[in-house]
């Protein structure tokens, strides 16, 4: 299958979960708006959140897929299954251990992500109730990441990018039907985080089954005495520095944000689920696409496609990313109105949404090109360079911090986050071409202009019509009307200014 093939499968799948996401966040904002309740189950979700990406999403998928391929090209099928079988030992062990501790220790994690919360005792004790529990949730996320990644390495990208829609219809379905019919309706989400958990690791499951591939438990020291676990762990290691630093910076931001009066925490919160459409559409599809590929080619020491794959990949970028941010930018107000405005979320709660939504529109282009050339590191096992950059985009972020937040309060924490994602993945950019590791194909000039002529006309139309517009005064069926046509009428602004600059989509077809 090729790259444009296998990121427009894993795109439209997560075009799909995106779409059921934002329902699921229209009706959360409707039902319970921008509250100290709201604020507190968004840090309780984040803590479970947080180690998962730590632990299983993050550290764990950068060192086990290129071990995987590089178990998977000695062609003994056996071998492939027994190296799975000790890693799901070994990890289902550290999760569970981790949501023991998690539960236990709820109140001083609170505290450390949150402390502001601290000055509303009510709230506080909600946010820990909901962290206990919700912390079981690490587990079922975890076995989920070791089942798509050996999926995805097997080219079987549909389930992994199409399982996050069962979280988002257990949110809905919660919201809808049992919200309703509580005394403290915010505990209704919790409950929906497990059943997606739940639904998410079965389907997973039922999906490794179909592949021959039965999840077996081997004993803790037999898993422990594999080489190529102890490899894996190896690598995670500074993987987990790496991850945990970005992990880091999130905590340090949310502690400030606690601290910036009721509703900040959920403002910042959908204006990270607005910019994570376009993030996850494009990079997280194409990065879950290229990490086992740049793994193989990397394995094989087929050095030309590893470089074609990187080059691909980036000009993918710079085409849909581009664009995207300055469409997000523009159209923060309408598409925020459109999205979460209605019943407990307010005109007032809309324009705190929209201008962190674009403090993160600045970065989002350094956002999704980290999703690229971070894997570049990973398939050659190189995983201490990203840890170095990202402890010293940590360091990059919390200095602009100094600056933004006092200037732009809860916004100046978004703008942190993307100036810092530009920081970082401009930095091993620099790294991989230094290393002559990446060498730039031709054809970037060009390229580049055609994507800087087609934005040009697109962003002049956006800006004249949103200045034109008061989103939050209009009813939503007329809002969502505008907000729709607009976005749709930019694509096509878009694609026009590309053609008028010379640029042909058939030659897309280079990217198989």
């Amino acid at each position: 299958m090729s790259l444009l093939k296998s990121t427009a499968v894993v795109s439209g799948l997560t075009l799909l979960s995106r779409i059921s996401g934002v329902i699921r966040d229209m009706l959360i904002a409707r039902y319970f708006g921008a509250s100290a309740a709201t604020d507190a189950f968004y840090v309780a979700f984040r803590l479970p959140n947080m180690l998962r990406r730590l632990f299983a999403e993050g550290a764990f998928q950068q060192a086990f897929v290129p071990m995987l391929s590089s178990v998977g090209e000695g062609g003994d099928p056996e071998r492939e299954k027994t190296f799975i079988d000790h890693v799901f030992t070994v990890l289902g062990t550290a999760v569970f251990v981790a949501s023991i501790l998690g539960i236990l220790a709820a109140p001083i994690l609170v505290w450390a992500i949150a402390g502001g919360m601290r000055a509303n005792p009510e709230q506080f004790d909600l946010a820990v109730a909901m962290t206990r529990v919700m912390f079981p949730y690490i587990a079922f996320m975890a076995l989920v990441a070791l089942a798509a990644s050996v999926l995805n390495v097997h080219k079987k990208f549909a389930i992994p990018a199409a399982t996050p829609i069962l979280l988002n219809l257990s949110f809905i379905g919660v919201t809808l039907f049992l919200a309703p019919h509580l005394d403290e309706p915010v505990w209704a989400l919790t409950v929906g985080v497990l059943i997606g958990g739940v639904l998410q690791l079965g389907t997973q499951i039922l999906a490794l089954y179909r592949l021959g591939i039965r999840l077996r438990w081997r004993g803790l020291k037999t898993s422990l005495g594999d080489g190529a676990v102890r490899r894996v762990l190896t690598l995670m290691l500074p993987a987990l520095l790496g991850v945990g630093v970005a992990q880091l910076s999130i905590l340090i931001n949310t502690h400030i944000a606690s601290r910036l009066g009721a509703g900040t925490v959920t403002w910042l919160n959908y204006a990270d689920r607005l910019m994570e459409f376009p993030t996850a559409l494009l990079g997280v599809a194409l990065g879950t696409v290229m990490l086992p590929q740049l793994s193989r080619a990397w394995a094989q020491g087929d050095k030309t496609r590893y470089n074609e794959l990187l080059d691909n990949g980036l000009k993918l970028v710079v085409l849909v990313g581009v664009p995207a941010a300055l469409g997000l930018w523009l159209m923060a107000d309408g598409l925020v109105a459109f999205l979460f405005q209605g019943r407990a979320f307010g005109p007032e709660d809309v324009a705190k949404t929209a201008l962190a939504t674009s403090g993160y529109a600045v970065g989002l282009i350094g956002l999704i090109g980290l999703k690229i050339v971070a894997p570049a590191f990973y398939a050659g096992q190189d995983i201490k360079t990203p840890v170095k950059v990202a402890m010293a985009s940590l360091v990059v972020v919390q200095l602009i911090n100094l600056v933004s937040v006092p200037a732009f309060g809860h916004a100046g924490l978004a703008l942190s986050v993307g100036l810092g994602s530009l920081f970082n993945s401009s930095v091993l950019l620099v790294i991989l071409r230094r290393r002559g590791q990446y060498v730039p194909q031709s054809g970037w000039g060009a390229w580049g202009l055609q994507v800087l002529v087609g934005s040009l006309v697109m962003g002049t139309v956006l800006y004249w019509v949103n200045a034109e517009v008061d989103w939050t005064a209009m009813r939503w069926g007329l809002r969502a009307v505008g907000v729709l046509g607009l976005v749709f009428a930019g694509a096509m602004l878009y694609a026009v200014g590309l053609l008028l600059s010379g640029f042909k989509f058939r030659d897309l077809k280079r990217f198989r």
